[in-house]
């Protein structure tokens, strides 16, 4: 069984919107005939949910001994380029928080308008003692990437690596789910895809566990929503059994509002705080 290295951090739960991690034999196990597994067509994917100058900001709680603690907060920004959308995410413990786990990270990616599949992908982040620099290049036309790794920039080493073609990555996997087409999704209903991270290629699974009216999102009130439930291995982070789920607003602009999950020590949540140039108004509120 694999799993992801992922540190509980400020970016930790932002980062896995909508997304699993399950192997390749676990996605064939984990398709009940009742369940329908929809294949996506990632290399044509029109964006039709976020525009230039969007940016939401999410606060993220730690709940350790029947405590919750304001962890930290994480942004994402959208910036619209001549053939490319630059996406970004900024996620930093507060500094309450820094005599536990100090956190500063940064995400970068730059993906295709017509596809909405990652060029170049950036991650620059501190954890703790942990320091790690990486800029992968992406040959989606012949199954490659390139990756430029190590401790800091100056440091890094280069190195080739087979993708699957329509490969994403953690930030564009969070802009293309936003645009996924669930109209005809049943409850149960699953989408597998991919993602490359950490010199290897991730398969993931979103399952659609159906509608939910008049969720409560802290400071902004209520909204009718889509539940996602992504499924997670069982490991240093999460426990055998552990459900995340997600909520995102039932509108067009398929808004991640709220996220929660247990882990093996404590639970997290992130929930949604402020949010700027939407596409559309953001018609899932409950007045």
């Amino acid at each position: 069984m694999i799993k992801i290295p992922l540190k509980i951090n400020a970016l930790a739960l932002p980062a896995l919107f909508l997304i699993t991690t399950l192997s390749p034999q676990q996605i064939e196990q984990a398709q009940p005939q009742d369940h329908v597994v929809h294949q996506a067509s990632t290399c044509a994917t029109e964006n039709q949910a976020f525009k230039n100058g969007e940016t939401i900001t999410y606060k993220l709680y730690y709940n350790w001994n029947f405590v919750w603690l304001s962890a930290g907060e994480v942004q994402f920004k959208v910036r619209e380029l001549e053939d490319q959308y630059h996406l970004s995410a900024v996620g930093t413990t507060y500094k309450s928080y820094e005599w536990f786990f100090k956190v500063r990270d940064y995400y970068d990616s730059y993906v295709d308008k017509e596809t909405l599949l990652p060029e170049v992908s950036i991650r620059n982040v501190e954890e703790g003692s942990y320091r790690l620099y990486d800029r992968v290049t992406f040959d989606q036309g012949s199954g490659k990437a390139s990756s430029l790794r190590g401790k800091s920039k100056e440091t890094a080493e280069m190195a080739h690596y087979d993708i699957d073609h329509c490969m994403h990555d953690v930030l564009s996997m969070v802009y293309f789910l936003r645009n996924a087409d669930i109209a005809n999704y049943k409850k149960g209903d699953a989408l597998p895809l991919k993602i490359f991270m950490d010199k290897e290629s991730w398969p993931l699974k979103m399952t659609y566990a159906g509608k939910e009216e008049k969720v409560k999102v802290k400071g902004l009130g209520h909204f009718n929503t889509i539940r996602v439930s992504p499924e997670v291995v069982a490991g240093d982070i999460f426990e055998e059994g552990t459900e995340m789920n997600i909520w995102v607003s039932d509108d067009q602009n398929r808004l991640p509002l709220l996220i929660e999950s247990p882990l093996s020590v404590g639970s997290v949540k992130a929930v949604l705080k402020d949010y700027k140039n939407l596409r559309y108004d953001l018609s899932a509120e409950v007045k």
